[in-house]
């Protein structure tokens, strides 16, 4: 009979290289920069490190995951590259591999991390299918770009929930100014920009309704974190034997994709984040996620995205994300915090590395280490970090939740 994860999985040690526009860097450098505060931040020396998982959506310069091997110089251990899209962070970041891989009680120590060097690829963007330079035309055209894609999901919103183009446009606004005036308060982000809703009201339009300031940017990174089994703290966590924080709960869900295949999709509705926040919700006892959760990182790749994905999470009703902006349900004082981190849109989504930077946000308010002492939440007890890979109508999503381990 399965059993829940639930506080089986502990994560001892987080880092992050720094994130941007790095061209002073390469993947070798991100890599290093990542992996390198993480054990320092759990006390641990690399060599004892039984096992890794590594994420990246796509580069010409890793194409398996022994690209770890030769940056940290680790030495015959099974090393696994994963990819599913922009969901790559919650597929090896703290989540399936890593996590049950020490859940099965197959390694003691591992190091779960993942990088994206976005920028070499020399446009805006992401690649839609092979490299720079090999985008088939038949492929491109069947998946559409993803701000045509998340445009029609928000212009679907707005006609469904009865908002006009002034309203609508307004309300993701709104998500954009909160995102840019969290991530402006946070040391780490890449776009540390505050912004006004005039401004992105008024901003180039990218894919109508999507402004500039709807869309997240393009960003090179990564994140990592050391993990070992919750029982197995004393003996490894030298530098967090009493502030570590535990896996609760993660759910994987990927869409059959038919939605852009259909004239009748309706792109308000995510099964994929849906059945993927049931899956993480009952293996971590939650009943109400709005009451319980302290904090939400939210695949924000686009303004929509945050509304669509809250709702789909159930964190509130379909409809009512709308009414939640509008009241400052997601703001830092409000119900219940969303980005608090500035999110994807503020700050970065280097795609395989944005999954564990998501989970690293609730580690650091968790053990009362926000930086900015502005930005930092009160009694922090269960965290959600949402990603998700395709564009309306082709998801796949995962989730992991995290939190304190006697909790």
């Amino acid at each position: 009979m399965a059993e829940s994860i639930r506080d089986k999985v502990a994560i001892i040690g987080m880092g992050l290289s720094k994130w941007g526009e790095r061209w002073d860097a390469d993947i070798f450098d991100l890599i290093t920069e990542a992996s390198t505060e993480a054990f320092n931040d759990a006390g641990i020396d690399r060599k004892q490190i039984e096992a890794c998982w590594v994420g990246y959506y796509i580069n010409d310069l890793a194409t398996m995951g022994t690209v770890v091997a030769q940056t940290l110089q680790l030495q015959q251990i099974p090393i696994t590259r994963v990819e599913n899209g922009c969901a790559t962070g919650a597929e090896c970041e703290c989540v399936r591999g890593a996590a049950l891989g020490l859940a099965a009680k197959q390694y003691d120590l591992v190091l779960a991390l993942g990088f994206e060097k976005l920028k070499d690829f020399g446009f805006g963007g992401l690649v839609t299918a092979g490299a720079p330079g090999k985008v088939y035309p038949m492929y491109a055209a069947e998946q559409g770009a993803a701000p045509g894609r998340y445009a029609m999901a928000a212009t679907a919103y707005f006609r469904k929930w009865g908002l006009t183009k002034e309203q609508g446009k307004r309300v993701l606004a709104k998500i954009s100014v909160k995102s840019h005036h969290n991530g402006a308060r946070n040391p780490r982000a890449h776009l540390r920009r505050e912004v006004t809703v005039e401004q992105v009201m008024n901003a180039p339009i990218i894919a109508w309704p999507l402004g500039l300031f709807d869309c997240c940017g393009v960003t090179d990174g990564g994140a990592a974190a050391i993990m070992c089994r919750t029982e197995d703290v004393p003996k490894y966590a030298a530098n967090h034997r009493h502030d570590y924080v535990t896996i609760k709960g993660f759910g994987i869900a990927a869409s059959p994709g038919w939605g852009k295949e259909m004239t009748t999709y309706d792109f308000t509705y995510w099964d994929a984040t849906e059945s993927a926040a049931k899956q993480a919700f009952a293996a971590a006892g939650i009943k109400n996620p709005r009451k319980e959760l302290s904090l939400c990182e939210v695949h924000d790749c686009f303004s929509i995205a945050e509304l669509i994905g809250v709702e789909s999470m159930g964190v509130c009703a379909y409809g009512q994300g709308k009414d939640d902006v509008e009241n400052g349900a997601w703001e830092q004082g409000g119900e219940i915090p969303i980005n608090i981190s500035g999110g994807l849109k503020s700050f970065g989504h280097p795609i395989g590395a944005s999954g564990c930077r998501e989970v690293y946000e609730f580690y650091s308010q968790f053990q009362k280490k926000a930086q900015d002492p502005s930005r930092q939440l009160k009694d922090v007890k269960f965290g959600l970090a949402h990603s998700q890979g395709g564009f309306p109508g082709q998801f796949v999503c995962g989730i992991t939740i995290t939190g304190a381990p006697d909790v």
